[in-house]
């Protein structure tokens, strides 16, 4: 059978979680079905054919902003040469889904991430956009993915149709002791901090818990984050550059350094308010560490409603101010039996080639 993968930057993963999830998903199923991946010719300077016994075709646009809906549609258009099964990661190109289904009987499966007509930066054009081309990815695709309770739950009061709940996986991930190197590189990681590594973007909060750890010098705070890449991002920067007990670090690209800083924390902060099951949370879970998170319903559902919430910037605090080191032992322990049960690639695999190997149903 074979399978095209679509709306992703490409192969080999190295920019966020649609590519994460793909590199996973190729990596356990690459053996057991044809798969070929569309890739962005533009952020790949060498463009070799395969990759790991995988097709790579490459399409000469962004897979990102305003490009993606030509990408996608593209991307589709080819596949619709070939593959058995399309698998579409995001709603941009979805637009494109009427003409795709009066062209061909391929099975479409469409992986609607989390709402992204809600989030802050979009203008009142894109949303509008986005949110029609999440209709008609719904309406049109043979499989639409939720890959939240909550989300999977919107999809059925706001459509009236069925959804798979497929989230993502997080074992790749691995505790690492603190190097010597990257001791010396960040000194202030021989004591305890808060973490938190996240898109710099005001629907993650990451003012609002800024703000909160600047108050108070118990606990340094580091963040990893693209500050230079938004206006919020570099003021925020600024602002805070003095504070020594607060740092605002640029994208850690290395995995290692990445794990280094992230496992050893003495809590993770999660701030997201919009979109479902999000990778950085899933993969702190399966670190074990103890999870602080925004109390909007995606990030309870993937937390199982037991990690401590927040609303607001006098709900942090006021974890901080009590929460004792037994209970954040606890939470971690909770967080990583629950990561081991459920965000492992093995079981997201699993849970992709039975959508791919169940015949396409004819509405």
């Amino acid at each position: 059978m074979k399978i095209a993968i679509i709306g992703t930057v490409g192969l080999p993963a190295k920019y966020g979680g649609w590519e994460t999830l793909t590199e996973h998903l190729t990596d356990n199923l690459s053996d057991k079905f044809d798969i070929t991946v569309y890739c962005s010719g533009k952020k790949y300077a060498e463009q070799p054919p395969t990759y790991k016994g995988v097709k790579l075709k490459y399409v000469n646009l962004d897979a990102n902003g305003v490009q993606s809906i030509p990408y996608d549609i593209v991307s589709m258009l080819s596949a619709l040469r070939y593959a058995d099964v399309l698998v579409i990661l995001g709603v941009s190109g979805c637009i494109f889904l009427p003409v795709i289904k009066l062209l061909s009987k391929k099975k479409v499966i469409v992986n609607i991430d989390g709402m992204e007509w809600r989030r802050a930066k979009w203008g009142r054009f894109a949303k509008w956009f986005l949110k029609l081309s999440e209709a008609t990815a719904v309406r049109f695709a043979d499989v639409t993915i939720a890959d939240n309770k909550a989300i999977q739950q919107y999809v059925t009061a706001q459509y009236g149709r069925p959804s798979e709940l497929i989230a993502y996986g997080a074992d790749h991930v691995t505790q690492q002791p603190i190097s010597g190197e990257v001791l010396q590189r960040f000194p202030f990681l021989q004591h305890d901090y808060a973490f938190k590594v996240c898109r710099i973007e005001p629907e993650n909060n990451v003012h609002l818990i800024i703000d909160v750890f600047a108050s108070q010098t118990r606990m340094p705070l580091v963040i990893v984050g693209n500050w230079a890449n938004s206006a919020y991002g570099q003021e925020l920067k600024q602002q805070y550059a003095q504070l020594a007990h607060v740092h605002l670090l640029d994208p850690i690209y290395d995995q290692s350094i990445l794990n280094q800083l992230r496992s050893n924390c003495r809590m993770y902060v999660h701030g997201h308010s919009a979109g479902g099951t999000n990778p950085s949370l899933v993969e702190a879970m399966y670190l074990g560490l103890p999870i602080l998170a925004f109390g909007v319903s995606y990030n309870r559902e993937t937390t199982q409603n037991q990690a401590r919430y927040f609303d607001d910037e006098a709900g942090l605090l006021a974890i901080l101010n009590t929460v004792q080191p037994d209970e954040l032992q606890a939470i971690g322990r909770t967080m990583k039996r629950i990561a081991e049960e459920n965000y492992t690639w093995s079981t997201i695999s699993a849970k992709y080639a039975a959508l791919f190997d169940t015949p396409r149903q004819v509405r």
